[in-house]
């Protein structure tokens, strides 16, 4: 009997899953168009089964086709590809000045990015020295509404689109504190935009607040933010300059110009 051994490269175990990747890996071997003929001889696929799966990659924005019957790399693929790349170049970017930052003030600094209507956590600062426990893990997520730096990334929102927000998640609390109402949200949102940084008043954690500065690309796009952790009783408002001084030095390392001058819009 065959067995198979740990170096032996993973295989998808659905069957369409496997045939996608196929399918964009021939696409990707050349850079013009490719004929549905020769996508169908190099993956072993029928043209009507390799037609319908090309087909269902288009309406995502995967594949494009330029004319009937060929078909290339979609833009949505460069789109992605552009996101783990400023995530990537953003933590790369912030990891020095993160640790020093903690170094200063003995709290957890954390490095959270937005994805759809959550924030990952992509780095942390941390030391047993803090005396607090991590309230979230590396990957983890949380509610936009209910964490510092997602009221920076809901600041940032067009009206209609923060009306939208609210509407899909209902504004689910954590805790009493939690901001579950959307007026009072939007009250938060404005002091936020007037102050450049954001705060969670244990909305999240009973017991744990929060302050939180944007991080800028090189287009002045919000790209991630830079929080500070702390028991509520704890929180110190001297940290906030560092805070914000952290967040331009890293905003200025993805080569965002006068990042001190740049707020939530």
């Amino acid at each position: 009997m065959n067995k198979r051994t740990e170096s032996a490269p993973a295989v998808p175990t659905v069957q369409v899953i496997e045939r996608m990747f196929n399918l964009l890996e021939v696409l990707a071997s050349r850079e013009e168009p490719v004929s549905l003929k020769e996508i169908s001889e190099k993956t072993g696929l029928h043209p009507s089964t390799a037609h319908r799966i090309l087909n269902d990659l288009t309406i995502g924005r995967f594949v494009d086709r330029p004319e009937a019957g060929s078909y290339r790399l979609g833009m949505r693929l460069l789109e992605l590809g552009n996101l783990v790349k400023a995530r990537l170049s953003v933590r790369d970017a912030a990891l020095a000045p993160m640790r020093e930052l903690h170094k200063q003030i003995q709290q957890p600094v954390n490095l959270s990015v937005r994805q759809g209507d959550e924030i990952v956590y992509v780095e942390r600062a941390y030391s047993e020295r803090s005396g607090m426990q991590v309230v979230r893990a590396i990957g983890g997520r949380a509610p936009l509404h209910l964490t510092s730096v997602g009221k920076l990334f809901l600041a940032d929102e067009e009206p209609q689109r923060l009306r939208s927000y609210a509407t899909r998640t209902g504004l689910a609390g954590n805790t009493r504190n939690s901001l579950t109402q959307l007026p009072a949200l939007e009250r938060e949102l404005s002091q936020c935009r007037q102050l450049g940084v954001a705060r969670d008043n244990e909305e999240l954690e009973l017991g744990v607040r929060c302050m939180a500065a944007g991080i800028y690309d090189d287009q002045h796009r919000l790209v991630a933010g830079l929080s500070i952790s702390a028991p509520a009783d704890r929180i110190d408002e001297s940290w906030l300059p560092r805070l914000r001084a952290t967040a331009s030095e890293i905003s200025a390392a993805l080569g965002c110009p006068n990042p001190d001058q740049l707020r939530p819009r």
